[in-house]
């Protein structure tokens, strides 16, 4: 008989791309990363029991990787502890013929997203994942029409700045 630690070891195994993914983009250096997976991970396990299969595992654990995400990017800004990112969010593989013109324009894009607010950064991470405009919606507690407002204010919001 299987154990709920161990069914939830399992299901953190074949998600652990969506905690690496929030964190690196929550978060400007190594020890931050850790202490926020170290976070979501408890979160989880914490909110385990209330998680039903009516919804897939993945957008439940979305839903509270990005809060708590968002709660310690408040707490570390609060605090001015803020280091600008520098890491790579975005992995395209560029043809090489395009080489530094690609690159810049994806430095530049992600330094976009970066800036964004917290609710703008997690719904584009989200799109960028490709999530659809539901998933996203029941993720992060919005309306499928307001995501879909707002991914296109973002949008244009980015083109403009290009």
């Amino acid at each position: 008989m299987t154990t709920d630690k161990e069914i939830f070891v399992q299901l953190i195994q074949e998600h652990k791309k969506i905690i690496f993914k929030i964190c690196n983009s929550y978060c400007s250096n190594e020890g931050d990363r850790e202490d926020l997976a170290q976070e979501i991970v408890f979160n989880l396990w914490k909110s385990f029991g209330s998680f039903t299969p009516d919804y897939k595992f993945s957008t439940w654990m979305y839903r509270i990787a990005l809060n708590v995400a968002i709660s310690f990017y408040r707490k570390e800004t609060r605090a001015i502890r803020f280091d600008r990112y520098t890491e790579n969010l975005l992995v395209v593989a560029a043809d090489p013929d395009e080489g530094v013109e690609t690159e810049r324009k994806l430095s530049l894009l992600q330094q976009f997203i970066l800036a964004l607010n917290e609710i703008d950064k997690s719904i584009m991470l989200l799109y960028l994942d490709d999530k659809s405009y539901k998933e996203i919606a029941e993720i992060t507690g919005i309306s499928v029409s307001n995501v879909a407002t707002k991914i296109n204010r973002i949008k244009t919001s980015l083109k403009s700045k290009f």
